[in-house]
C-alpha cells in the first residue's frame, strides 16, 4: 500500500494517459497506490480539486498559494481559512519560501507564508511547505507560528540533514520525491538512510520530477512506487516496510484524511500497531 502524498492532479500532462486523470489514478491503483493528496498552488483552483476529490474516494486536497505564484491580491488569513473549510482541505499549502527564483519578492513570500502558517495553526491543519535556499527564514517562521502538535511536511526535500532534523524536532515530516533516484542526488539518498523511517513520506510532485527510470517523461502518481523502492534499497529494508510505515505516517500527519482511508488499510495499520 503506497500513498502519493503530493501530486498536482489538475496539472496532469496531456501525454500522460491522454490527460485523463481517472486513467492516471487507475494506473496508480494497479500498483497499490491507495491514496492521493492533490495539492493546490492557488486558491482559485481549489474548487476544481474539490470536484475531483468528490469523484474519487481516495483523493484528498490541500488549499494554499505556492510561494512563486503571482496573484493580483494576497489572500488574507481569513480567506485561506475560508477556502480550506468550504472545500474540505486536509492541509494548508503548498506554501513556503523559494529564494532560488526572483518572480515573487522575498518580502511578499515571507508575508504570504506567515499568513498560511497562521491559518494552519488556527484550523489545526498540517502545513505543506516548499522550501528552497531559504533555510533560516523557513525554520524561523516554523518556530514562531507552527504548533508542533499539528506540524506539517517539508515536501520534495532537497536541503541538508541538520534542517531536516530541526524540522522533525518541531513536529514535521520529510517527504522525498523522485529526486532521490537521480544519479547526482547522493546527498538525498544519504538523508533517506539517516532520517527516522517514522518521519518519512513519499511523493511524486507529478507531473514534475519523474524518477529513474522515467526521467524525461511527465511524472504520474503510479511512479511513487519507484521512490519507495529507492528508499528501501538505501535502507536495506523491504519495500513493504517502507510502504506500510509511510502510509502510517501519512495518516498520523493528515488526520483529517484518516476517515477516508480504505477500511482494509485502517485495519492493517491498526494490527501492525502503527495507528490507534
Amino acid at each position: 500500500m503506497f500513498i502519493d502524498s503530493h501530486c498536482h492532479l489538475d496539472r496532469l500532462d496531456p501525454r500522460t494517459h491522454g490527460g485523463d486523470v481517472a486513467a492516471a489514478l487507475d494506473a496508480a491503483r494497479a500498483r497499490d497506490v491507495r491514496q492521493f493528496l492533490a495539492i493546490a498552488v492557488t486558491l482559485e483552483e481549489v474548487p476544481g480539486l474539490a470536484d475531483l476529490a468528490r469523484g474519487h474516494d481516495d483523493v484528498v486536497i490541500s488549499a494554499g498559494v505556492h510561494p512563486l505564484h503571482q496573484v493580483p491580491e494576497e489572500p488574507s488569513v481569513a480567506a485561506i481559512k475560508d477556502c480550506a473549510e468550504r472545500f474540505g482541505a486536509v492541509a494548508i499549502g503548498e506554501t513556503g519560501l523559494d529564494y532560488h527564483y526572483t518572480g515573487v519578492s522575498r518580502e511578499v513570500q515571507h508575508e504570504r507564508f506567515r499568513r498560511h502558517l497562521i491559518a494552519a495553526t488556527e484550523l489545526e491543519l498540517p502545513v505543506i511547505i516548499h522550501t528552497r535556499e531559504a533555510r533560516e527564514d523557513t525554520l524561523a517562521l516554523i518556530r514562531k507560528h507552527v504548533d508542533p502538535r499539528v506540524g506539517g511536511v517539508l515536501h520534495c526535500f532537497t536541503e541538508d540533514l541538520d534542517m531536516a532534523r530541526e524540522a522533525v524536532a518541531h513536529g514535521f515530516y520529510i517527504s522525498l520525491s523522485g529526486i532521490v533516484t537521480f544519479r547526482n542526488a547522493s546527498a538525498i539518498r544519504a538523508l533517506a538512510r539517516r532520517l527516522p523511517l517514522d518521519r518519512l513520506l513519499i511523493e511524486t510532485d507529478s507531473p514534475y520530477l519523474a524518477p529513474v527510470p522515467h526521467r524525461g517523461k511527465p511524472n504520474e502518481p503510479a511512479w511513487v512506487v519507484e521512490v519507495a523502492e529507492c528508499i528501501a534499497a538505501e535502507r536495506a529494508i523491504s519495500v513493504e516496510e517502507v510502504a506500510m510505515q509511510t502510509t502510517a505516517n501519512f495518516y498520523h500527519l493528515f488526520r483529517a484524511a484518516a476517515p477516508e482511508a480504505p477500511a482494509e488499510i485502517r485495519e492493517t495499520l491498526a494490527k501492525a500497531g502503527l495507528v490507534g
